[in-house]
């Protein structure tokens, strides 16, 4: 069995996704804001990846930033990634909810983010939460909501 089978809910949110992400330091106050586009695709591994996100952001003022993230399928229902950026993994915990956990590579601290991703009961909406968690603290949080535009 492939992670098409053993991630049913990866496989669920295949596709291309639009939203809008909101940074927030820890009293609640928006720090940044961009809209974003996502692209998730399942593959099996012949192309080096057995899952690949591409995000695109894009600022009012015009700045753009894309970043691409292979990841490799572990078993046992999780999977891996590891850029020059980011390294963490994820997994289901139930038929609605992935949980990620990754660190930036170059942070040079303790800084750990954790994210929770729910995807709704008709697969076109998801709502996303990320902690950035440093010695302990919440130093920030992203909350990111996005629909469905490509299945």
């Amino acid at each position: 069995m492939g992670i098409r089978e053993e991630m049913p809910l990866l496989a669920r949110h295949e596709g291309e996704w639009e939203g809008t992400y909101i940074h927030v330091d820890p009293a609640g106050k928006i720090i940044d804001s961009h809209r974003s586009r996502l692209t998730c695709t399942l593959g099996d591994g012949t192309e080096g990846w057995d899952y690949n996100q591409v995000n695109v952001y894009t600022w009012d003022d015009g700045r753009t930033e894309e970043h691409r993230f292979p990841g490799t399928y572990l078993g046992g229902g999780r999977c891996a990634f590891d850029t020059d950026r980011l390294k963490g993994e994820f997994w289901g915990v139930d038929d609605s909810t992935i949980y990620l956990s990754w660190i930036y590579k170059e942070s040079g601290t303790d800084l750990r983010l954790f994210e929770l991703i729910v995807l709704s009961e008709d697969g076109n909406n998801r709502n996303r939460v990320w902690q950035w968690i440093s010695g302990g603290t919440c130093v920030q949080r992203t909350l990111i909501n996005e629909t469905r535009v490509v299945a």
